[in-house]
């Protein structure tokens, strides 16, 4: 009996000494996105340009839903931009919040550092192979049949989901030898691919594998989606708006645009009543445009008094403007979920917030207690310089570029907040603290501290 509850023993014991040692999975170097047209090196990372902190020469990179906090030495970075710029400062300046970019670095002591930063330029088409915005619009206005063009989106199916131009059909790039049935049949007919903007390259790759088939009028409308929805709002189909929104539970804001004794027979969960006549006043408390809210609008069956409405927002600065397509018939037709009662009468919008965020009020409640009762470390990343102006009380200071020179000085017992003053540094915080096992979030909100440790945010 006791050999075998030794041997037990020894098997799991040897059980758990492998499961300690088994290799975790590589981390991926490159956006799943930007794997479509790229292969990577193995210094290299590309994805898209987050975060700039300027202060501690550092810039975060997301490559899908994984972060990278990378340093750089302005004296020795190359940053290369589609326009020279007059100095590093003003070219990681110029680079665009979410533009894909491709990162070389080097590694040392767990710190990746920016060698070289390339700013993904914009695609090269010859002249006789693009078509414009005007033009696009104008076919767009006569439909597929009377216009005679057929026009695909080459964007992934989930961007597809959130909204399209009008007539498109989506023909994602990666899955395009798939999906060739969807090609016409007529190889001279006019072929029109677009995707996700001037430096997106998945309309070009599928303009070249629409040639090499044969297909002699084939174009792309190089400024794409982007393009479009500043200047006309998209479309998306009940199916759409119930798998890219009310699924993923992303926040948007639905409009109705029918009389109000009609919509409240029958309308979507969260529906605002949004009468063509009314929406001047509708927008004067209308979530700010900065925000970029993602906006349905519906209408009894997608026509013109959904355009009217989205019409008047995309004129006011909103992108990310789609009218349901079919309206409320082809979502009762669809036998989606239906509310009855009075539609409300103001649009709110709370954006998703950024992962590992700690609201404001959280954020106060937790700084106002007293010290014996804070269950929480407050981490003040700012630098010196700002630090001797004033801390919380009871804070622990350390400028974020050193926190990985000091973290013996950071208890693990207990969960850390971190602020800088505007949010910025903090995140690069707590992605370097959630990398080493802490339990972290970061305020990502402008913190003014006086010298009494008394603070106010904005």
């Amino acid at each position: 009996m006791r050999h075998v509850v030794r041997t037990t023993l020894l098997l799991a014991a040897s059980a758990a000494a492998l499961s300690a040692v088994e290799p975790q999975a590589p981390k991926p170097a490159a956006a799943k996105i930007c794997t479509t047209c790229h292969t990577t090196a193995p210094d290299n990372l590309r994805g898209h340009f987050d975060n700039l902190a300027l202060k501690n020469s550092s810039f975060q990179l997301k490559i899908d839903e994984r972060t990278e906090v990378l340093r750089f030495d302005k004296a020795t970075v190359k940053v290369v931009t589609p326009e020279p710029a007059a100095d590093v400062e003003a070219a990681f300046k110029s680079i665009a919040k979410g533009h894909e970019v491709r990162v070389q670095f080097i590694e040392k002591d767990g710190v990746k550092t920016a060698v070289t930063v390339a700013v993904k330029p914009p695609v090269k088409l010859a002249a006789n192979e693009t078509i414009t915005l005007d033009e696009i619009q104008k076919l767009v206005a006569m439909g597929p049949e009377k216009g005679g063009y057929f026009l695909f989106d080459s964007r992934p199916a989930p961007r597809f989901l959130e909204g399209a131009i009008p007539t498109a059909v989506n023909l994602p790039f990666p899955a395009f030898d798939k999906n060739l049935d969807k090609l016409p049949a007529d190889k001279g007919a006019l072929v029109i691919f677009y995707c996700s903007g001037k430096t997106c390259n998945m309309s070009p790759g599928s303009l070249a594998k629409a040639k090499k088939l044969g297909y002699t009028n084939a174009k792309v409308f190089v400024e794409g989606m982007p393009a479009w929805t500043k200047k006309q709002p998209g479309v998306l189909s009940p199916a759409a708006l119930k798998a890219a929104y009310l699924d993923t539970n992303t926040p948007l804001v639905i409009l109705d645009a029918r009389p109000a004794a009609q919509a409240e027979k029958g309308f979507l969960k969260g529906g605002v009543a949004a009468e063509p006549a009314k929406v001047a006043d509708l927008l004067k408390t209308f979530p700010a445009a900065k925000l970029k809210p993602p906006v349905v609008v519906v209408d009894e069956t997608g026509g013109e008094a959904a355009k009217t409405v989205a019409a008047d927002l995309v004129k006011a600065g909103y992108v990310g403007v789609n009218i349901l397509t079919g309206g409320f018939k082809a979502w009762q037709a669809a036998a989606l979920p239906v509310e009855t009662g009075t539609l409300a009468a103001k649009a709110v919008f709370v954006p998703k917030p950024r992962p590992g965020s700690v609201s404001v009020a959280e954020f106060t409640k937790i700084a106002e207690a007293a010290l014996a009762e804070r269950g929480a470390i407050i981490l003040d990343v700012r630098n010196p310089d700002e630090t001797k102006n004033g801390v919380i009380k009871g804070a622990l200071t350390i400028p974020e570029p050193q926190l990985l020179a000091r973290l013996s000085e950071i208890p693990k017992g207990k969960p850390v907040l971190c602020h800088c003053s505007t949010g910025i540094r903090a995140e690069l915080a707590y992605h370097l603290l959630k990398e080493k096992g802490y339990d972290v979030r970061f305020l990502p909100a402008e913190i003014t501290i006086i010298d009494s440790g008394e603070f106010t945010l904005d």
